[in-house]
Formats: structure tokens, C-alpha cells, sequence
């Protein structure tokens, strides 16, 4: 049996992700400017936080549910529909994180939308 990937309570989640994401942008935003380059592949929170959010969404983690989250995320990660192509176009580590934020949203939404 697969355990809980939710926190116990939404507040809990909430004081992470609060914790994590300014955490993640200072740090995509200075990685970035040390390796003089906008977008390095070295950097992963970005990665972390969208799937963390992602994850959020699922209902019951079982296998087929949690490989759906993952495929959602990806997918919107790399297609990157409206606005989520124009999220990474913002400065330094904002634009890092923001599409990946996006893309969880849209791969929550769809998560949201299946049957239970």
C-alpha cells in the first residue's frame, strides 16, 4: 500500500510550498547568474516544486494515478500551452520556476478533472 504523499493537513502543505518556492527562485536566480546562463539544466527545484504540486492533486496515490501526474507534468512542461510559454520568458529565477508552477497547475486541473 502506497502511503499518503499529502501533508496532514492542507495548512502543512501550504507552510512548505511557502517555504519552497521563494527558496526555489533565489536559488534558480543565482545558479543562473554564477553560470551565466538562463535557463541551466543543472538546475532542478523548478522540477521538484511542479511535481510536488502536481502530486498534490492526486486523489488516491496509487501507481496508475501517480504515473499520470508524472505524464501530465511533462507533457505540459514541454508543450508549454498558454501562458505558460510566456512564464519563462520572465527574468532569472522567476521565469525558471514559474512555467513549471504552471505546468503543474494545468496537470492538477486535468488530475482534478478524471474520475475518482
Amino acid at each position: 500500500m502506497l502511503t499518503p504523499l499529502r501533508f496532514s493537513s492542507p495548512a502543512g502543505f501550504a507552510l512548505v510550498l511557502a517555504v519552497l518556492l521563494p527558496l526555489g527562485w533565489w536559488a534558480a536566480d543565482r545558479t543562473a547568474r554564477l553560470l551565466h546562463r538562463s535557463d541551466p539544466g543543472e538546475i532542478v527545484i523548478d522540477e521538484v516544486l511542479g511535481m510536488g504540486l502536481t502530486l498534490a492533486a492526486v486523489a488516491r496515490p496509487t501507481p496508475v494515478s501517480l504515473l499520470a501526474a508524472f505524464l501530465l507534468f511533462r507533457l505540459f512542461d514541454v508543450l508549454k500551452p498558454p501562458p505558460l510559454r510566456s512564464l519563462e520568458h520572465l527574468p532569472g529565477g522567476l521565469g525558471i520556476v514559474a512555467d513549471d508552477i504552471g505546468a503543474a497547475a494545468w496537470a492538477a486541473a486535468v488530475l482534478w478533472l478524471l474520475p475518482r
